[in-house]
């Protein structure tokens, strides 16, 4: 009756573990359909694309390719790098000044979420706000407590920590610009850490022509472009003027 008894309690934990294993291992994988995120497994988010056809919400995570992978040797603008818009504006996030975000949000992940899963270019719209320069997604020029989402040097000191981890990458900003307050840019660049990355303004291409390879860029660890809205701040701080080195089409949805 004894050995009866364990051999019952062994096929009890048997089953128990199977439970706990199927139960802790349930989520859906890439590709199965689903009807929220909850039912994906970690790292995965339940989507759906038109665009490819798919009338059904499925499990999705995607992955972009490194750019230089494929192929090497070519001057930075060259290559396609995905870039993100509003890409301080998180979901979900409350602002740092304690108040409820009623601004529009854009991204349901953090910076540095961003940068890890392949973002190369980032959208950022900074604002002089409570005596400091502030990431707010706001209106009018001005930043107020409903849309300012967070302290710009939290971000910037994001994007360095991924710079001193990642030697070989590259991260372009795009700077909104409403700051008014002298050298405010300078300043916050400054305190992040990041400036000892910048690429500098003396080496922009003039007339449309080619950058430096993404190798050589690389090589003398001038792994930050920095663009700014604002046309003064060429003159006045050594950022690029956007415009003069870039340019965009419009797209309509």
């Amino acid at each position: 009756m004894k050995r009866i008894n364990s051999v019952f309690n062994l096929q009890i934990r048997c089953l128990f573990i199977a439970v706990c294993l199927f139960v802790c291992s349930s989520g859906l994988t890439i590709g199965e359909t689903c009807s929220a995120d909850g039912d994906c497994d970690t790292g995965l988010r339940c989507e759906t694309c038109a665009a490819n056809g798919n009338t059904r919400s499925r499990c999705v995570r995607i992955q972009p390719m490194n750019p230089t992978s494929k192929v090497k040797g070519l001057p930075f603008n060259q290559y396609s790098w995905l870039t993100t818009h509003n890409s301080y504006a998180l979901s979900g996030a409350k602002s740092a000044t304690g108040s409820a975000i009623l601004a529009p949000t854009n991204q349901e992940d953090s910076v540095t979420s961003q940068l890890n899963n392949g973002v190369r270019g980032l959208m950022l719209d900074m604002y002089d706000f409570q005596n400091d320069i502030w990431l707010c997604h706001s209106i009018g020029g001005q930043c107020y407590n409903f849309t300012a989402f967070q302290p710009a040097i939290n971000v910037l000191k994001e994007i360095q920590a991924f710079l001193e981890a990642n030697t070989s990458e590259i991260v372009t900003i795009f700077i909104e610009d409403y700051v008014t307050s002298s050298q405010g840019l300078t300043k916050v660049f400054n305190a992040s850490g990041l400036s000892k990355y910048l690429f500098p303004l003396s080496r922009m291409p003039k007339n449309g022509g080619d950058w430096p390879t993404v190798d050589d860029m690389v090589q003398k660890n001038q792994r930050l472009v920095v663009f700014t809205s604002k046309s003064s701040k060429e003159a006045t701080e050594g950022i690029a003027y956007e415009w003069n080195y870039v340019v965009e089409n419009q797209c309509e949805f």
